[in-house]
């Protein structure tokens, strides 16, 4: 009796693990980066985490649409939970994006969410945009 129960646990661990792996693989088609493709606008620094698994990702969200920092999480969070994710805001700040140039600088701080860590959120940029040259400041404007 106790090889069978210990059989069916078996079996559901092995669910779970394949589900938490399939988890860990929609995490990684979630884009690192979705901002404007140009204009100074704010941003948010958001760390995306697998629902109750410990797997999680640093993503970069930043629109002009954007009045306050907490109208991006506003819109982030719900699509992130509707793929099983849990989301939450680390910072936030404002981009200035210039296409022509290919510049980016990443600066400010959000009231709602504070500052974000701006190092990482360059580091975000810098995987997307490779070819372009991205700085980052501690000034609010």
């Amino acid at each position: 009796m106790l090889s069978v129960v210990g059989r069916r646990l078996h079996r559901l661990s092995g669910s779970f693990s394949t589900a938490a792996a399939a988890m860990a693989d929609a995490l990684t088609n979630i884009p690192d980066v979705e901002i404007d493709p140009e204009g100074t606008f704010k941003y948010i620094l958001v760390r995306v985490k697998v629902k109750d698994g410990d797997v999680n990702k640093d993503i970069v969200r930043g629109t002009k649409s954007a009045e306050y920092h907490n109208h991006i999480f506003e819109k982030v969070n719900p699509a992130m939970e509707a793929l099983g994710m849990e989301c939450k805001c680390l910072g936030g700040g404002k981009i200035e994006h210039n296409s022509k140039e290919k510049k980016i600088r990443v600066f400010g701080e959000s009231t709602a969410f504070g500052k974000a860590d701006h190092s990482v959120s360059v580091e975000k940029l810098k995987s997307v945009f490779s070819d372009y040259e991205i700085t980052w400041s501690d000034d609010k404007k």
